[in-house]
């Protein structure tokens, strides 16, 4: 492995670099005392560890960690301090470990052999066939890639590490600034405790997802946090994407629109009272409902009556308050000449809109029903 040392005290970076060079596979590439001067050599050589110390002139190593951490998509941190109350935010920015000074030869072993552990791991590891699958539609699980048909809940430490996580995953690719976290997430906890809580929940979350082998990555920078997805998919963005490269609905291509129909299985983080969820909610419930009514017309169009009963059964259940869907039953029940449901799907039509909105059908749908129920009188 290729080490980069950082500490502003020369013997000290002296004496890790003597430890270091007696252990086999390892090999200390760059040592500095200058913190500027170390982070762009870690950019330019990408190390594939770095040992920093934390309390050092201008910029420290926590802050350094985090420019780091914004550069560098994967780097392996570990703190070298004499102090000890770093230890949070440091494992916050998921260090590898946390050594304190003076540096002990076995303490040092233990940190070298994890690493060189994790490092045989990596490049040993097959390639996955098929990436991981976040679901939010409905509830937050991971589905695993044997082909997405093993369904993992994920077990949080917290709710509120469960919360934090997918409203990260709401912003991904973007900047969630920690002061929006404080007070969405701790309001009433003060500053420096509140900071505590966050870094604790943030290094909560990360071994989580690492435990489930989720490729999902989260960057602490400056200000926030930015989450990536990297090779790791999301059902609702899969789903959302397909919908808007779609062809028309034709003969042809009617087998992908019934499949972004089935897709849809409930709603966005149904399972969560998450009121910042509720926009996206309501946007993917209208795109849903839009496109699921258009392909059930078209399957009513070609006369596939068992098919579209099916489908607008489909909308009824997840918009109970669409009038459209009563209708369209209530006619293809005509066709099938199922007139008790007819009947029923009027009466539920009545009582919803009574109960909901205090009003009556619309015109066109009781004087549908009026001269059905003179024909069938």
């Amino acid at each position: 492995m290729r080490a980069v040392l950082v500490d502003d005290e020369k013997l000290a970076l002296n004496y890790l670099e003597k430890l270091l060079s007696g252990m086999n596979d390892f090999e200390v590439i760059g040592k500095y005392q200058n913190a500027d001067q170390a982070f762009e050599a870690i950019v330019r050589d990408r190390p594939d560890v770095v040992f920093l110390d934390i309390e050092m002139p201008g910029i420290n190593g926590i802050e350094m960690a985090e420019r780091l951490e914004g550069h560098l998509h994967k780097i392996n941190i570990v703190f070298v301090t004499a102090y000890n109350d770093h230890a949070i935010k440091a494992f916050e920015l998921n260090a590898i470990d946390y050594i304190l000074k003076p540096v002990q030869r076995s303490r040092l072993a233990k940190t070298v052999q994890r690493l060189l552990d994790e490092y045989k791991d990596s490049v040993t590891a097959s390639p996955v066939a098929n990436p991981v699958m976040i679901q939010c539609f409905q509830s937050l699980k991971i589905n695993l890639p044997e082909s997405y048909q093993q369904h993992v809940t994920i077990r949080w430490r917290t709710s509120k590490a469960q919360e934090l996580f997918a409203y990260l995953l709401h912003y991904r690719g973007q900047l969630v600034r920690k002061d929006t976290l404080l007070e969405l997430f701790w309001p009433d906890t003060d500053w420096k405790k509140g900071f505590t809580q966050l870094y604790t929940t943030i290094y909560q979350i990360r071994k989580t997802l690492e435990n489930i082998g989720a490729g999902v990555s989260i960057t602490s920078l400056d200000k926030g946090y930015k989450l990536e997805l990297n090779d790791t998919k999301l059902d609702v963005q899969q789903w959302e994407e397909r919908i808007n490269k779609a062809l028309p609905i034709t003969d042809h291509t009617l087998s992908e629109h019934l499949q972004l129909v089935s897709l849809y299985q409930g709603d966005y983080l149904a399972d969560y009272d998450y009121l910042w969820a509720e926009s996206e909610r309501q946007r993917l419930r209208e795109m849903w409902l839009r496109h699921a009514m258009q392909v059930a017309d078209y399957v009513a169009s070609r006369g596939e009556h068992v098919e579209a009963l099916t489908l607008y059964q489909r909308i009824q259940l997840f918009h109970p308050h669409v009038e459209e869907s009563y209708f369209m039953l209530m006619r293809l029940y005509d066709v099938l000449g199922d007139r008790s449901s007819v009947e029923l799907q009027y009466a539920n039509l009545k009582e919803m809109l009574h109960n909901e909105f205090d009003v009556e059908p619309q015109q066109h749908i009781q004087l549908w029903y009026r001269k059905w129920r003179e024909k069938e009188n």
